[in-house]
């Protein structure tokens, strides 16, 4: 017997984004990853914190996260 399908969690988009509890998107900042000894640290610091997505990637992300809203 076949298992019913059902909507699937795009596992690619759940890894890049958060959805807080009041319903925004929020993304990692570029640029974290490697060749930091020459960027300052106020920037370090900057490039850590989380930002929210805009308002227009915000349906198509949510699409692909079922369960998160």
């Amino acid at each position: 017997m076949r298992r019913p399908r059902g909507n699937k969690t795009r596992k690619a988009v759940a890894k890049r984004f958060k959805i807080t509890g009041t319903g925004k998107v929020m993304r990692s900042r570029a640029g974290r990853r490697h060749l930091l000894a020459h960027k300052s640290a106020k920037r370090r610091r900057s490039l850590g914190t989380a930002k929210e997505v805009d308002k227009t990637d915000t349906y198509r992300i949510t699409q692909n996260l079922p369960f998160s809203h």
